[in-house]
């Protein structure tokens, strides 16, 4: 897999992303069609560009090539002339296209990614205002962005609770989600690998508390997805990916940690998700998206089938016993390849597919979810793993 995944990171996801640059007016493209047309003025979600610097500045860190560090530069150069609010703190949801302030909501989700990317910017580059931005971000989750029972989610530009309308879905209004919760711990997880900062390493072992205790459903051995403001869950939802995605993010975070104890604990539950998921989810070949009430949603989507061949690998390496998990991996993969690419002369992967791998020409190439976070970050994941099945 190594081999032609490290040729798929350099011959086609690389090159789609570099070709979104904007020269003009900084950042990178926010929208292209399914048809591939970029819509040059369209708003630049800031959760996107803070994906796009998070990739190019890892993708530097793997391959050494300058030009990836320059790109990284290039969403940093965007993110803080743009992105960040000089006057109140913290991060818009979302500028135009010439980065002048669109939605100036803040979401805690949305603060915990800018952290992400400014801590591999960091890495890459050795500039000390990345990360001294990281801490200033920081600060605001911690002190603007959560109540005595932990983080809450949307905020006005002033940090005023607002409704949750971003992040809720399935008609639903939540108070806290899980998904919000799991990309605080992952950019907690970098801020403080590179850091070493010891009220992070508290926050991340509160987090893992939080998951064990109000999140993670031992009798059906997944997460809950959306909770009111006492963790009580709003609706039967089995969100595959993320609990696969989930698995390997909270190990991710354990390794960093280095606490026996929270290995133990949580790694239970890690590997009770990943189980939970390879039993129902994946059918042979790729997993569905999700299931709402008993009803599986058999839909293919471009960030499961990332998230499921790092997640699938990641539970082989963790027991080598289970060699399961290595042919999911690898079959996910086949499949990603097969249908999941969009195989037209420079393009990247599709949004989504049905269950035949017929993809939907109603969903764009390029949104302000639409990145390469998911897919970038896996090819660089199984490069880096190299683990030896002999």
């Amino acid at each position: 897999m190594i081999d032609e995944i490290k040729e798929h990171l350099q011959q086609v996801i690389i090159p789609f992303w570099l070709s979104l640059r904007d020269d003009t007016y900084g950042g990178y493209y926010g929208y292209m069609d399914f048809a591939r047309r970029i819509d040059k003025q369209a708003v630049k979600g800031c959760i996107l560009n803070s994906r796009i610097l998070w990739f190019f500045a890892n993708a530097y860190l793997l391959l050494g090539d300058k030009k990836l560090l320059d790109a990284a530069r290039h969403g940093y150069e965007f993110m803080k002339q743009h992105c960040l609010d000089g006057e109140k703190g913290g991060v818009f949801w979302s500028v135009l296209y010439d980065g002048a302030p669109e939605d100036t909501s803040k979401h805690t989700y949305n603060q915990a990614f800018a952290i992400y990317a400014l801590s591999a910017y960091y890495e890459a580059s050795g500039d000390e205002e990345s990360i001294t931005t990281a801490n200033a971000i920081f600060e605001i989750i911690e002190t603007k962005c959560r109540d005595e029972g932990g983080y809450l989610e949307a905020f006005d530009r002033d940090f005023q609770l607002v409704e949750n309308d971003k992040l809720s879905e399935n008609g639903v209004m939540a108070g806290r989600t899980m998904n919000t919760l799991l990309h605080v711990f992952e950019a907690y997880t970098e801020f403080y690998r590179v850091t070493k900062q010891v009220r992070v390493k508290v926050r991340l072992e509160w987090i893992l508390d939080t998951i064990e205790k109000r999140v993670y459903n031992p009798v059906l051995k997944r997460q809950e997805v959306f909770f009111d403001s006492g963790y009580r869950p709003l609706m039967d939802l089995h969100s595959y990916g993320h609990d696969i995605e989930a698995a390997w993010l909270i190990d991710r975070g354990l390794a960093v940690l280095g606490n026996p104890l929270y290995q133990e604990r949580l790694g239970r539950i890690t590997a009770a998700l990943t189980k939970q998921v390879f039993e129902t989810a994946f059918d042979g070949h790729s997993l569905s998206n999700e299931c709402e009430n008993g009803v599986v949603d058999t839909n293919r989507i471009w960030w499961v089938q990332a998230e499921g061949v790092v997640g699938f690998l990641n539970a082989y390496e963790k027991d080598r016993s289970h060699t399961e998990y290595l042919a999911a991996a690898a079959a996910v993969w086949n499949y990603i390849g097969r249908y999941m690419v969009d195989s037209r002369d420079g393009g990247e992967w599709y949004w989504r597919l049905d269950q035949n791998g017929v993809p939907d020409q109603d969903k764009p190439i390029v949104e302000p979810w639409k990145c390469p976070y998911h897919n970038g970050r896996m090819c660089m994941e199984v490069i880096r793993r190299k683990i030896d099945v002999a």
